[in-house]
């Protein structure tokens, strides 16, 4: 039989929202007459999970998805309207910034604070101390009120609580996005501490990379509900059809198919950029004689997306309509970090494309299909026509940073390319 060590048993959190103050009142005191003043919010709706000892599970999901929520009930924080969670094992919990911290207390004060909350005593705080205050590395702010802290000595004096009281369950909700790169690295080598002495990790985060690279099993919710769990892969593709309002759709409805798509699966011009998150402030020009109509990336499983796994095969297709007649139009991809620094890119005239010369009404589909080599993270996507009119280099249409790609990876290398190297160590 499995060892679960957490089991959520059809949980529900229901709150009340009242249009006016007086109506809370109204119901407090009794003075209602049996009328619901009220309407009744679901932020987590018939949730069940169970968590195997030395497991680590992520739970994903759009922001207002109930995630924060389960945790809270599942540490204490919360009591649920209705359902059961029972826990066997001793907790250590990094929820949002703040949470069991006192603001009025120094460094020191709040790690006793945080240590007696948990179950040890002073004896045990003092024996953990030097290792806590090593790994949390904030000098002498620890003496200080944690109210003058900034969220990145916070988030450090937190963690370093919470992950050297030797729990025999972890929870982390999103704290690490504020550590620092050196903090993160540092954070999630003890994660791997932590996975090979058998601890049980919680993990919710928004990093997509992350949470392929280090969970066992992965529950994604949305809207309170649990849609499904599964497989980090498995639900990073459904929770991608969630953040573009896919998940549902006609499967016949998507475009391409990766490599070797058939334009007969193409959809309604203006229909693919509808389903992609698009940058609000992006810098669109051009003199018109073009333009950029339709365009969308899509994953190796044809659907529209922005998040690519790292070493799967994508396409990225734009359609042209050309409003006069031009010769030889150029059009090209580019990616960029977020920096703004170009990393790579392509062009019909670079991959020696011959686009003729497009008539006034003529419509252009390109795609560009390429296996995903870049490291994991965010990366800005432009496109663009150009060309060359009576001997000038001239912008017929451009979008810069139209769209990001979230690249999903569980091994990156140095850099921004990753060159899949081979190695091999062998003893003489």
């Amino acid at each position: 039989m499995e060892d679960i060590v957490i089991n959520v048993d059809q949980l529900n959190k229901v709150y009340k929202l009242y249009d006016h103050r007086r109506d809370r009142l109204k119901e407090a005191l009794g003075f209602s007459k049996g009328k619901k003043l009220y309407k009744e919010h679901y932020a987590l709706r018939d949730v069940s999970l169970k968590v195997n000892r030395g497991e680590t599970v992520g739970i994903i999901g759009t922001n207002g998805s109930g995630k924060s929520t389960l945790l809270k009930i599942i540490t204490g924080v919360l009591n649920p309207t209705s359902g059961r969670v029972s826990i066997n094992g001793r907790i250590s919990a990094l929820l949002e910034l703040g949470a069991g911290f006192n603001m009025e207390f120094t460094g020191i004060e709040n790690i006793y604070l945080n240590g007696t909350m948990i179950g040890f005593s002073k004896a045990e705080i003092d024996s953990r101390l030097e290792q806590i205050l090593d790994f949390a590395d904030i000098g002498e702010f620890v003496y200080q009120k944690v109210k003058t802290y900034s969220s990145g000595m916070f988030v450090r004096l937190a963690f370093a609580v919470a992950i050297n009281i030797d729990p025999e369950i972890l929870i982390v909700d999103e704290a690490l996005s504020v550590g620092d790169v050196f903090f993160q690295n540092k954070c999630y080598h003890k994660f791997e501490e932590f996975k090979s002495k058998g601890k049980t990790i919680i993990f919710v985060s928004h990093d997509l990379s992350s949470i392929n690279k280090y969970c066992d099993r992965v529950m994604l919710l949305d809207k309170g509900s649990k849609l499904a769990e599964g497989s980090s892969k498995d639900m990073i593709d459904m929770y991608k059809k969630v953040l573009v309002h896919q998940l549902d759709s006609d499967r016949s409805q998507l475009i391409g198919r990766g490599k070797g798509a058939e334009d007969g699966q193409e959809a309604q011009a203006g229909k693919w950029q509808s389903r992609m998150v698009l940058n609000p402030t992006a810098d669109v020009y051009g003199n018109g004689m073009a333009d950029i109509v339709d365009f969308c990336c899509i994953d190796n499983s044809g659907t529209i997306t922005n998040t690519i796994i790292k070493g799967d095969s994508f396409t990225v297709k734009v359609k042209v309509a050309f409003n006069e007649r031009v010769s030889e139009p150029i059009i090209a991809l580019s990616f960029k970090n977020r920096l703004g620094v170009e990393i790579t890119g392509t062009n019909t005239m670079f991959e020696k494309l011959n686009t003729g010369t497009p008539e006034a009404g003529d419509v252009l589909n390109v795609t560009f299909t390429q296996d995903m080599s870049l490291q994991g993270g965010e990366y800005l996507i432009s496109l663009g026509v150009t060309g060359y009119r009576d001997g000038e280099f001239t912008v017929y249409s451009r979008m810069y940073d139209i769209f990001n790609i979230t690249v999903v990876s569980s091994h990156d290398t140095v850099g921004y390319y990753d060159c899949g190297s081979e190695v091999i160590v062998e003893k003489e």
